[in-house]
């Protein structure tokens, strides 16, 4: 089965090779994904992040959901020296980087407790994968009609943070500036929360980031830094033909 919604802002591709009837379990992945964006995103007044931006929710009265994602927050927070913050100065607070591959992680948990056991799950680019092989396309940072590699995912994650969807979005929290030392950078790692949240956190870092997350445990790493060059961990699983799907 097949299909495609748009939710968080983005388009979300849902494939599941597997047979037998998955439509339940396609409803209740994108169901979650509403309910995400619902509880959590920082563009909606009545939203839980929200409430608690405004003073309105203690962190002692934050679902434990939440409470999982602001962990994480900080966590990177530390580990970049706060070059990757969820609370910048003069912004509310946005732990959008994080939600992402948590929210999507957690919703491929459910295709594999309905015992879907080949898919794969595509949130605006950034790739959960299972029963692979699969072949994952990483666009050029300069051209949106070509890729700049292909990667084979059997099962894991991909993400992917670069300046040519939203421009310089991505801030360094040390200086308050938006961050310019790369053009993209991809991780590819055993979850989409991991991968995504270190491949934002990298991002925010500049061009040191790229040693950052090849140092963390699990992690891949596939950059183009600002002059154009292409740094690549001796792991990144590059494949041998173009991309099948996904």
């Amino acid at each position: 089965m097949h299909r495609v919604e748009h939710v968080m802002g983005f388009p979300v591709s849902l494939r599941i090779d597997d047979a037998g009837d998955f439509e339940g379990a396609a409803d209740a992945v994108f169901a979650w994904l509403r309910e995400v964006d619902e509880r959590f995103s920082p563009f909606r007044p009545d939203s839980e992040v929200s409430r608690m931006d405004r003073g309105e929710l203690a962190e002692s009265e934050t679902s434990p959901d939440l409470a999982e994602v602001l962990a994480l927050c900080e966590e990177y927070r530390l580990a970049t020296g706060g070059a990757f913050d969820a609370r910048l100065p003069g912004r509310g607070l946005d732990p959008c980087a994080v939600v992402k591959g948590w929210s999507v992680q957690r919703a491929a948990g459910l295709l594999a407790v309905a015992g879907a056991k080949r898919f794969v799950l595509n949130a605006g680019g950034d790739v959960v994968a299972a029963g692979g092989p699969w072949r994952v396309g990483v666009r050029h940072p300069d051209h949106a009609d070509q890729l700049c590699t292909v990667l084979e995912l059997t099962d894991g994650a991909v993400a992917t943070s670069a300046r040519y969807e939203r421009g310089d979005h991505i801030i360094d929290g040390r200086t308050g500036r938006p961050a310019t030392g790369l053009l993209s950078l991809t991780v590819v790692a055993s979850s989409l929360t991991e991968a995504d949240s270190v491949a934002t956190a990298a991002f925010a870092m500049g061009a040191e980031g790229v040693g950052w997350a090849a140092a963390r445990p699990g992690c891949e790493v596939f950059a183009v830094d600002a002059r154009r060059q292409v740094l690549r961990t001796a792991g990144f699983p590059v494949a041998d033909e173009p991309p099948a799907t996904a």
